[in-house]
């Protein structure tokens, strides 16, 4: 099966971003569906011919072809509980030749698995097992494991190669790509990571035909975020396609009604990463421009950091970004007011807005922001659609910013 669009990100090294839409579609009136295991079949097969894995080759008494046994890296699947119960079986037993000597490595689903305690056992695993540097780390399942495995792979002999394969709408319009890894620590969200760039990254579509509403929304605020900061068509795409209508769907229907569609998915995915790819290709230390990507994202910590993590990123992003649109208009830094346009989509696809910290709560939370730099810190701050900016404030006026915000 042929990618529907490959994108090349320019890094060093440069890798590829493979999309491809799913197979075996139907319609029914809870909304369009795919086999669940078609997806995590083709992309093992796509990652096994990527790291030159021969399907057709005649094993031999190990289960390997006889050309490839010394050519052919091992393969460390790191994995949750939720992507594994659905799909681990069949990624595994479709890696072809690589599957006899693949580990799998399953950790507990959400936020706090992206830990110190989770990357040494992923570190102990690894070396228990005996993988070297010309073995591959595969990053099967959504941000969180992407960050996590990341993060392995950057640090196990001081970096091997590894593979994002992203089973959420997060992971595939954002996460996934720029090379930002990380783990949380208990001061505070991703503040030890690493930048460790992908070999390749593989988005099987399909994969977000099983998602539930909530998580299809978790990814969704990023790709409406990347509308906010560079790229007003998708922004004004997007406003088109779920706006509320002259219809009776409620919100939830929508989403899936509309965005699970082949044309919308493809549409949306690839605006956001190339979005991101120009981002990352032009600042990929994230020094300057690339900082833009964190629209919303300095409330949007404070928030998940605030609800102890029981409010998940994408939908703590979602209210950042509003409350960043109406604080900018409120302070005279925007030229347009960007908090009442993501009121109105934000709403209508059923993000809550606000939620009940106040603005000392969310200060301390954000005085542990890793965009703090001493006594300032940067803001990203919404101009008008598809363009913003990135405001240096001293710290002293990060108050009037939340009040404003929350006014």
């Amino acid at each position: 099966m042929d990618p529907v669009r490959t994108i090349q990100v320019n890094t060093a090294p440069a890798y590829e971003v493979r999309i491809f839409e799913p197979a075996a579609i139907s319609s029914s009136v809870a909304g369009s569906q795919v086999n669940p295991f078609l997806p995590a079949k083709q992309a093992a097969e796509e990652v096994a011919a990527f790291l030159g894995a021969k399907p057709n080759a005649a094993p031999d008494a190990h289960g390997a072809a006889p050309d490839q046994q010394a050519a052919l890296p091992r393969v460390f699947v790191l994995t949750d509980e939720t992507v594994d119960a659905l799909y681990g079986d069949t990624f595994m037993d479709s890696l072809g030749p690589l599957r006899e000597s693949a580990v799998r490595m399953v950790v507990p689903a959400g936020e706090t698995t992206k830990s110190l305690t989770s990357l040494g056992e992923g570190l102990e695993a690894m070396a228990k097992e005996g993988f070297t540097r010309s073995d591959v780390l595969i990053a099967l399942g959504g941000g969180v494991i992407g960050d996590l495995g990341g993060f392995i792979a950057a640090t196990y002999l001081r970096g091997i190669r590894y593979i994002q394969v992203p089973t959420t709408m997060l992971a595939c319009v954002d996460s996934s790509v720029g090379g930002k890894t990380a783990i949380d620590l208990a001061a505070g969200k991703n503040l030890a990571g690493a930048f460790h760039q992908p070999a390749l990254v593989v988005i099987q579509e399909g994969f977000l035909y099983t998602l539930s509403d909530e998580i299809l929304l978790d990814g969704l605020a990023e790709a409406i975020k990347c509308g906010v900061i560079g790229d007003a068509s998708l922004l004004e795409g997007l406003e088109s396609l779920f706006l509320p209508s002259a219809t009776t769907e409620t919100a939830a229907q929508s989403v899936r009604a509309r965005l699970l569609t082949p044309a919308a998915l493809t549409r949306v995915i690839t605006a956001a990463i190339e979005l991101k790819r120009r981002f990352v290709e032009e600042d990929e230390r994230d020094n300057g421009l690339r900082q833009l990507l964190n629209f919303g994202h300095t409330l949007g910590h404070a928030i998940e950091g605030a609800s102890s993590y029981a409010v998940t990123h994408g939908h703590a992003v979602a209210s950042g970004m509003y409350l960043c649109g109406r604080a900018s208009k409120q302070l005279g830094w925007s030229e347009e007011d960007l908090g009442r346009r993501l009121e109105d989509l934000l709403g209508a696809l059923g993000y809550r807005l606000v939620y009940p910290y106040d603005a000392e709560t969310l200060y301390t939370y954000t005085m542990k922001d890793k965009k703090r730099m001493a006594d300032t810190i940067s803001l990203v701050v919404p101009v008008r659609a598809g363009r913003c900016e990135l405001k240096k404030i001293p710290v002293s006026e990060l108050m009037d910013f939340i009040t404003a915000a929350l006014a």
